[in-house]
């Protein structure tokens, strides 16, 4: 999880993301660094996210989005 935090802290270093919980619903996050957010996880842990995963659910946390990176490893 660290490794995560320091990853999208890189992308948007002025959110706290060990304590941010509605990213996307309070719009924390705006669609450019969602973008990027999904192109770095994709390279960094080497896994294929699908349109069906870019739900905000899936992007409101970093717990959230650690998830999602887990169950697509599989």
């Amino acid at each position: 999880m660290e490794e995560l935090i320091a990853l999208l802290s890189e992308i948007c270093p002025s959110i706290d993301f060990e304590n941010e919980t509605d990213l996307v619903d309070r719009e924390r996050i705006d669609s450019f660094e969602l973008v990027a957010i999904v192109s770095t996880l994709m390279d960094h842990y080497e896994i294929e996210l699908d349109v069906e995963d870019l739900l905000p659910e899936n992007f409101n946390s970093a717990e959230a989005i650690y998830r999602l990176i887990e169950s697509r490893r599989g």
